[in-house]
């Protein structure tokens, strides 16, 4: 039995020698992976900066002259239009002022005509020399002195009407009026500190946005010079998206040396009122990056010094790790800066134990997008 065995061993060593070096063992399959091929598509992203809502016009009614307070004419946080009446001081006195400076004019007109009719007799006798030069000039003079005090006497009517019409105090824009400062019967002063009310324009209104020098550097890179560029604006109140678009408008041309921000005014119909001066919101507008590279974050890793790398499989399903640069992160994709190209296949399922050189066999994905919304 012994010497049965020991032939059968002899038998598949002189096989294993007959098959000589040159015959190769048989290679292991290779590990399966998930993989995507990178291209170029068109995304769009939101930026928010938060803001703040201002009027767009803003009147505070103040009286042009002083008196009694004899009637309020309207409801208080009623809209009232341009030119409406809101108060009524007391105009006696100034309608007395009025005739008065009326009366003046007349008495002044009625100098200036016997010395019209007594200059133009003059004139006809200083050329026969009837009348002596000197006593010509002396009626020309006083001619141009009563005229004077009929020019004077005009402008003193002029200004008493403007004055009468002031104790009619009218609302110079169309808008809301807040609440009434003062009362009938309350004593006011022309140009006084103190307001008699408030009015206000609410639709459509300014959001102002504080966004960062580099914002703004970047939002005009991407927009150009950020006028009627669509936007769209978030309640803090309830984080809901506000029915109605809007549009930006401006910048301000100065950045802020204490903040480091810069001013951006966006315009937004009010039709409900909804939006009041001083409400905090924010500002969404949108940034369109067109033939870019989406990495879904699954798939890249963080290297100790910050960067990202992912591994990338060559046409003949060899692996190597490539590192890329990432502009911002785009729901769960990063959006590629530098670093990777369109056609790359990078792994994004089966990276575990794999090192640079391994042969892999990929099966691929949609697209990027796709992939990282999983």
């Amino acid at each position: 039995m012994r010497r049965r065995f020991e032939s059968f061993g002899f038998l598949i060593m002189c096989g294993l020698l007959w098959a000589g070096p040159n015959q190769a063992p048989t290679q292991d399959v290779p590990p399966q992976v998930t993989a995507i091929r990178l291209k170029g598509q068109n995304v769009t992203v939101f930026e928010e900066f938060p803001g703040r809502v201002a009027a767009c016009e803003i009147a505070e009614i103040r009286p042009q002259v002083s008196g009694i307070i004899i009637d309020r004419m309207f409801e208080e946080g009623a809209r009232v239009t341009a030119g409406q009446q809101l108060y009524q001081i007391d105009p006696a006195p100034y309608q007395a002022a009025h005739d008065r400076a009326e009366a003046d004019l007349n008495k002044a007109q009625a100098v200036v005509t016997p010395l019209e009719i007594k200059e133009k007799r003059f004139r006809d006798l200083v050329e026969i020399e009837a009348v002596s030069h000197q006593e010509y000039d002396d009626v020309q003079a006083r001619l141009a002195e009563a005229r004077a005090e009929v020019a004077i006497a005009k402008a003193a009517v002029t200004k008493a009407r403007i004055d009468l019409d002031y104790t009619r105090v009218y609302a110079p824009i169309a808008g809301t009026v807040g609440k009434s400062m003062v009362t009938r019967g309350a004593l006011v002063t022309a140009n006084q500190s103190q307001p008699l009310a408030m009015l206000v324009r609410l639709d459509p209104v300014y959001v102002d946005v504080a966004a960062s020098s580099a914002d703004l550097v970047r939002l005009r890179r991407q927009l150009g010079t950020l006028r009627d560029i669509p936007v769209a604006l978030l309640l803090d109140q309830d984080d809901t998206l506000y029915e109605h678009p809007g549009v930006s408008k401006f910048h301000e041309v100065l950045v802020d040396e204490d903040t480091d921000t810069v001013k951006l005014r966006t315009l937004f119909p009010n039709p409900d009122r909804l939006l009041l001066p001083g409400l905090f919101t924010r500002v969404r507008i949108p940034l369109t990056y067109e033939d870019v590279l989406l990495v879904p974050q699954r798939a890249a890793q963080r290297t100790a010094d910050g960067s990202l790398s992912v591994l990338i499989v060559d046409n003949d399903g060899r692996i190597s790790r490539a590192s890329f640069i990432e502009t911002r992160a785009l729901e769960n994709n990063w959006l590629v800066k530098s670093g990777l190209e369109a056609g790359d296949v990078i792994i994004t399922q089966g990276t575990m134990g794999l090192r640079s050189g391994t042969i892999v066999e990929p099966s691929f994905e949609q697209s990027a997008e796709e992939a990282g919304d999983d």
